[in-house]
């Protein structure tokens, strides 16, 4: 009973902790990398479908993105959608493959990353309080259906804390490494 919902609580916080990851990793920092049009999804003859569905991403140099659509009709539309994107870039056509240069970062620009950045690590923490929230809230009825001692719901409370503090840590850690990370020029 206890050790299910330590567990149960535990696997939660590792998926907020994972799509805080997620999150973070859209979040660009000057350099190119693919995983930034991992959400953008392309009109595939009426149905909207990921890009890397229909198309080959490659990185051409550290600040360019090659797409090669895998169909020549697909070009135009691939184009579209990475330029309606919320990511600021401007695509441009070669044939069929597309370019995408990534803008420098302004020294402006890189606060408000920060400023983002700070924000979806405060979500997270968030998270993983309530997290904690419901699994103490589930021991207090445990506790009262009188399914576990109060010895025994303390000690569980106190490990469930622990795991708070530990997810907390690593939210942390993730965010100075991000912060770090959009500050170097």
């Amino acid at each position: 009973m206890i050790s299910d919902t330590k567990k149960n609580t535990e696997s939660k916080m590792l998926k907020s902790l994972e799509a805080l990851k997620n999150d973070l990793g859209k979040i660009r920092t000057g350099r190119a990398h693919i995983g930034l049009l991992d959400h953008i999804m392309v009109d595939y003859y009426g149905s909207p479908v990921p890009i890397n569905q229909v198309a080959n991403l490659t990185l051409v140099d550290s600040r360019t993105i090659g797409v090669q659509p895998w169909e020549k009709a697909m070009v135009a539309k691939v184009e579209k959608a990475i330029r309606d994107s919320d990511l600021g870039v401007n695509p441009a056509a070669q044939g069929d493959l597309i370019r995408i240069p990534m803008p420098p970062l302004t020294e402006e620009r890189r606060k408000e990353l920060v400023k983002v950045v700070k924000h979806e690590g405060e979500n997270a923490k968030v998270a993983i309080r309530n997290l904690r929230r419901d699994a103490n809230h589930h021991l207090k009825e445990a506790l009262k259906n009188k399914e576990i001692a109060e010895d025994e719901e303390r000690k569980a409370q106190d490990e469930i804390q622990k795991l708070t503090d530990k997810y907390v840590a690593e939210v942390d850690k993730l965010l100075a490494h991000k912060e770090a990370e959009l500050m170097q020029v």
